[in-house]
């Protein structure tokens, strides 16, 4: 409950760092606004029309202009395509430091080679960029704990241990693309597997692996349409689903919308996510989704500006970044290993959201409740 405690208190904090100064380096409390301008940042970000993409985008042009830094911001329309020449254009460009959330974190490991032939610091956000030892550092929540407390949720609404089962589970695991989804799952995954092993818990449609389970692009018709599917083929007649193990918000979503659909169990399924999203905060009150695993996306844009911050002041990160941090933040070299070598990372703290705390959102700042004070509503 402490690490919770300082997470929310983070939050309110977070739009604050850059303009209170950094503490995170001996040399970042003495400089100037003025002394950042020779130097720029390049800032990728996967898509502009997702809200969460533009926010964070916008959040971080604004803390490095307001720190005297110069700033190129480009978004690429979630086409892996287009961020490589975006990144390729920043790179002749000859910025100082690349910041890049990745569309396709296989896909842009070549580009991201050409930077470090031009001795420009790359740091992954977010998504890890595969198979190059061109990436620094790596700012993330700790993804596998992700999927490792929907797993914990489930073991617990269950009480798996203490029951007789057999339960019936479908996991609906994010974009084979995103590096972070394979975490997400596996977190799930390995928390539930002895239940599994042991019958307890049975997976009907057989997909029981991460590529098996994958939606297409993280999406909610593509996860509808998956679900569907699966209701139509393994759970005829009233077949009950005990759990959707869902990965992320916009995926249970549509398994919502399937299960109220096709679903012809008399049971309520226990139906896990991830990212607080609007529609699915509604959901948990209203009892159609169980819970989601909140992530404070503000808290991990303040995390990145001060890695980058540091390095473009001509200091190192390390270890000790974190104490100067007032968000809970584990600073990890053994855990993200991108098939070149292991990244440097500052990871975040998520946590459970269920209809019980969701006043913790609330106190966030980010969220408020709506007029009639039934539903939460994103804050101004």
């Amino acid at each position: 409950m402490k690490k919770l405690l300082v997470s929310i208190t983070a939050l309110a904090m977070s739009s604050s760092l850059a303009a209170c100064g950094s503490t995170s380096s001996s040399s970042s409390s003495s400089e100037s606004s003025a002394d950042n301008s020779s130097k720029t940042i390049g800032i990728a970000m996967p898509a502009q029309e997702l809200k969460r993409w533009n926010n964070d985008g916008e959040f971080l042009k604004k803390q490095f202009e307001d720190a005297g830094f110069n700033v190129v911001l480009t978004y690429s329309n979630n086409d892996a395509t287009k961020q490589n020449n975006d990144v390729l254009g920043l790179i002749s460009d000859d910025v100082d430091l690349l910041l890049v959330a990745a569309v396709d974190g296989t896909e842009i490991s070549k580009t991201i080679d050409t930077a470090k032939e031009k001795n420009i610091p790359v740091v992954a956000y977010d998504r890890l960029i595969m198979n190059t030892d061109a990436v620094t550092y790596y700012i993330s929540f700790d993804n596998y704990t992700v999927g490792k407390l929907q797993g914990e949720f489930v073991k617990q609404q269950l009480d798996l241990d203490n029951s007789s089962g057999p339960y019936n589970i479908e996991f609906v695991a994010g974009d084979a693309g995103d590096n972070n989804a394979r975490y997400f799952y596996d977190g799930a995954h390995d928390t539930l597997v002895n239940y599994i092993n042991s019958g307890k818990l049975i997976v009907q449609s057989g997909e029981d692996s991460f590529e098996q389970a994958a939606t297409k692009g993280w999406t909610t018709d593509n996860a509808k349409k998956d679900m569907e599917n699966t209701l139509t083929n393994y759970y005829p007649a009233g077949t009950k689903l005990d759990v959707a193990l869902c990965s992320n918000d916009s995926t249970a979503l549509g398994v919502t919308q399937a299960i109220e659909a096709r679903y012809t169990g008399n049971n309520t399924p226990i139906i896990t996510g991830q990212d607080g999203d609007i529609d699915n905060l509604k959901n948990i009150l209203d009892g159609k989704q169980s819970m989601t695993v909140y992530k404070n996306v503000n808290d991990e844009a303040a995390v990145a500006f001060e890695v980058c911050k540091t390095i473009l002041q001509g200091d190192v990160p390390t270890a000790g970044l974190v104490d100067s941090l007032p968000m809970e933040v584990t600073y990890d070299t053994g855990s993200y290993n991108n098939g070149a070598k292991y990244i440097q990372s500052y990871l975040l703290l998520p946590y459970v959201i269920t209809k019980d705390n969701l006043q913790l959102l609330v106190e966030t700042g980010l969220y408020k409740w709506d007029s009639n004070n039934k539903y939460l509503e994103e804050a101004e």
